[in-house]
């Protein structure tokens, strides 16, 4: 069982959310432009999956599908 919920820890990810979306005042993070665009393609993407969720939440919820 332990190991089960050790698999299913979110903490990383949202940790990994975090850190995308807010700047890295303190350095912690190597920084290089093709990092900066790999952050910003990820901001993109959860964004468009995000409002994707949505858009499908409202369908099955509100059309009835």
């Amino acid at each position: 069982m332990s190991k089960i919920k050790e698999y299913l820890k979110l903490t990383p990810v949202a940790s990994y959310f975090v850190r995308v979306f807010k700047k890295d005042k303190e350095g912690k993070y190597p920084t290089s432009t093709n990092l900066k665009m790999m952050h910003g393609i990820n901001k993109i993407s959860i964004v468009m999956f995000s409002i994707c969720v949505l858009v499908l939440i409202y369908r099955f919820f509100i059309r009835g599908y």
